[in-house]
């Protein structure tokens, strides 16, 4: 193992104990800094105080040239620096190649969100009668119902349900708890779904020793995939005619559709889990663009 592995796995350490990040953010983080090192250790750098500054931006310039994207590169570039930075603060490393490096501003995209009508077709088409088409329904009830990422979607235990008071106790980015309200057809789907026996029988498939805790489970009745979950989307989305459905369109769709309909800014910020209401104010721009989209078609002199 070589000094700068050594270096990268006690950051990655420091990154998920002591800053408690997310599983998912450590091991994007990890597979950067795999990238980081391979690349340096072609050049014969294999130690955190041989770096240069233009190691750094040869590798970003590296990344690009590859084909990734400008929010991939731009991780990229802030794992690297964390690296170094926690390596100087930690007395590891006596240089900083990334002091006078800054991460450009990723341009702004709108979130992709399906139209209200759009969304009621998806859910209200035809599931099968089965338990895996039970769970589908409701999995996909409870992301556009709930406005869930997947992984909190996936997350969700059977304790965290609190469904007669209405709400799911979700566990969000940065192990951060959350009230996520839930009625109308969200709580009828995920209630079917439980009381009708279809994640019983889900959970029958499953080892005696190994009963799995989760709220959707697969076929072998353990915890449901995130990948499980994007197949499903995709399948469900295809029939009604909408391609590559994404859950996280469906967590857009929820936030735009909620502000259209009169949602305070501030209480959507509370039930989407952003620690800033700068990311939930893009549901505003999206909303202005399909009020512009509406005055287009409408207006005569448009």
């Amino acid at each position: 193992m070589t000094e700068l592995e050594r270096c990268c796995r006690e950051y990655l350490g420091h990154l998920s104990v002591e800053r408690n990040l997310s599983p998912y953010t450590v091991a994007a983080y990890r597979r950067d800094l795999e990238a980081y090192r391979a690349f340096l250790a072609e050049r014969g750098v294999t130690g955190p105080d041989s770096v240069t500054r233009r190691d750094v931006e040869d590798f970003v310039a590296h990344r690009r040239e590859t084909g990734a994207a400008d929010a991939s590169v731009n991780r990229a570039l802030s794992a690297v620096k964390g690296l170094h930075r926690f390596l100087v603060r930690e007395g590891i490393s006596t240089t900083y190649p990334t002091s006078a490096i800054r991460t450009p501003k990723a341009a702004k995209h709108l979130p992709d969100v399906i139209s209200i009508d759009q969304a009621c077709a998806l859910l209200d088409q035809p599931f099968p009668a089965t338990a895996a088409g039970a769970r589908d329904h409701a999995a996909l009830e409870v992301l556009y119902g709930c406005g869930l990422r997947v992984s909190e979607l996936t997350g969700l235990d059977v304790r965290d349900l609190h469904l007669d008071e209405e709400f799911l106790l979700v566990m969000g980015k940065g192990s951060k708890e959350r009230l996520a309200p839930i009625t109308g057809s969200a709580l009828r789907a995920l209630e079917a779904y439980l009381t009708l026996g279809a994640r019983d029988e889900l959970m029958g498939h499953a080892r005696a020793a190994g009963v799995s805790p989760a709220v959707f489970l697969n076929a072998r009745g353990t915890r449901l995939s995130r990948q499980s979950v994007h197949a499903i989307c995709e399948r469900y989305g295809r029939m009604v005619g909408i391609e590559g459905l994404h859950p996280h369109t469906l967590r857009h769709s929820f936030a735009t559709h909620m502000l259209a309909g009169g949602a305070d800014l501030r209480v959507l910020q509370e039930i989407l889990g952003h620690a800033d209401i700068a990311t939930t104010q893009i549901y505003t721009h999206v909303d202005q663009t399909q009020l512009r989209e509406v005055y287009l078609a409408a207006h005569p002199r448009a």
